[in-house]
């Protein structure tokens, strides 16, 4: 039996369907979290100010729906940087500084966004 062709090596990270997918997914989160949002702060009465913020984000619902967006922005951040960081980095020692140090700012800041979201 013959083979035609050859076997295709794949280099790199393996990850394109599942990032592609990753990054519509949580884009989408995000932009129903901001139609969402808009829609409540449309249709609100009464002045625009710290009163209003505040009664929006005091539903667990909203809470519930906020941290869902924390996370979903974190990882589309994450997902995007890393390839950034694999596309054009080519030494791995620095490649793996800059994505440590990706990783520890978007933990601090989700940590911090859950931080303002629960002192609400």
């Amino acid at each position: 039996m013959s083979t035609y062709g050859y076997k295709r090596t794949v280099v790199g990270a393996h990850y394109g369907l599942r990032d592609w997918l990753s990054q519509r997914v949580t884009a989408a989160i995000m932009v129903l979290f901001t139609l969402a949002l808009l829609l409540q702060v449309i249709f609100s009465k009464g002045p625009l100010g710290y009163t209003l913020w505040a009664g929006i984000f005091a539903s667990q619902w909203m809470k519930f729906l906020t941290f869902s967006v924390i996370i979903a922005l974190a990882y589309h951040a994450w997902v995007g940087m890393r390839n950034i960081w694999m596309d054009y980095i080519k030494p791995v020692g620095l490649r793996l500084v800059l994505q440590v140090l990706t990783i520890v700012w978007l933990v601090g800041c989700a940590g911090w966004g859950f931080q303002v979201l629960w002192r609400l």
